[in-house]
């Protein structure tokens, strides 16, 4: 509980104060991850000023294994040289170890396919990893080899945005009113639930999509759409669409199938099997860091997501 003379001072002080085993930068991740209860409402701001009184509850995870183990786990790979390669993500596998994921990461699967070379890149637990996609969001990442490359990508990835293409096929419920647009809107954790992430009127970091109406069906049920990110926030999509109106079929978090009834038996039984978000980065475009080449991948539609688009009447040869 915050005393007196902690009143008006930063969260982040108060609360290392109160746990000097963390570091700052561990309770700053923890809070953003929804950790902390204020007076029993989640709060995720670390520029809270404090109130004489204040009642603070922080969740500590338990610490999980700080190296990954290499495991020979099969790689859709879509393009390899010395310095990177773009792998083409399986929806349900996780990017990198976390608690309740200790195996079967694609951080464990690269750790077998690069070897040794790979080891501290980027961080113990999620070495090369340049940028991630959900556990259930299928489709391209690139992952660094080496540190020069590493630091590299990760700089364009954040400041160069004219030279990165990311181009997602999302099915989303409805159709927007207008063909194409961009959704503008700062991204945070959700003040209500922290599995969710937020179109937030204060805090969060700003996000851009840009988006456009592939196809749509007669009966305006459902449309099939192409995002492309100008920048890189959690869930950014899964946001924006909701933000709007229109949110994702069958994702678990943000729209689930909450029209599925409306359909025929058949289609019905599709989309309540497809339990994840139906969301694929189907294309990733980039400025090689070391030949300076433009670097251009697809990845295909996974079956699953190409049956739901199908059934939904909005195949366009994209596969």
């Amino acid at each position: 509980m915050a005393t007196r003379e902690d009143g008006g001072a930063r969260l982040d002080k108060i609360l290392a104060n109160a746990w000097p085993e963390q570091s700052r930068s561990r309770i700053k991740n923890l809070i953003e991850d929804g950790h902390l209860m204020l007076n029993g409402t989640q709060i995720t701001k670390m520029s809270h000023k404090v109130k004489t009184g204040d009642r603070f509850t922080l969740a500590i995870p338990p610490a999980v294994p700080a190296d990954p183990i290499a495991e020979e786990i099969a790689l859709d790979i879509l393009y390899e040289d010395d310095d990177l390669l773009v792998i083409n993500k399986a929806a349900g596998m996780v990017v990198h170890p976390a608690a309740g994921n200790q195996s079967g990461t694609l951080v464990n699967a690269l750790l077998a396919h690069c070897g040794d070379s790979l080891s501290g890149i980027g961080g113990v637990k999620r070495p090369g990893i340049v940028h991630r996609l959900d556990k259930d969001t299928s489709g391209a990442m690139v992952v660094a080899k080496n540190d020069a490359t590493h630091r590299a990508l990760s700089t364009l990835f954040s400041e160069d945005k004219e030279n990165i293409e990311r181009a997602y096929i999302a099915v989303v419920w409805g159709v927007p009113r207008q063909c194409e647009g961009n959704i503008e809107g700062n991204i945070g954790r959700s003040p209500r639930s922290r599995k969710k992430m937020a179109v937030l009127r204060n805090g969060g970091k700003p996000a851009l999509t840009h988006y456009k109406v592939l196809a749509r069906r007669d009966d305006s049920l459902a449309s099939l759409i192409e995002c492309r990110l100008a920048t890189g926030r959690t869930h950014q999509i899964r946001v924006h669409m909701t933000h709007i109106g229109h949110s994702l079929v069958c994702d678990p978090v943000y729209g689930g199938n909450r029209l599925t009834s409306k359909f025929n038996p058949q289609v019905h039984d599709i989309l309540n099997g497809f339990e994840k978000q139906a969301l694929h980065a189907r294309t990733l475009g980039f400025l090689h860091p070391k030949t300076g080449d433009y670097v251009l991948t697809k990845a295909p539609i996974p079956l699953d997501l190409q049956q739901v688009i199908t059934c939904l009447d909005l195949p366009i040869g994209i596969a």
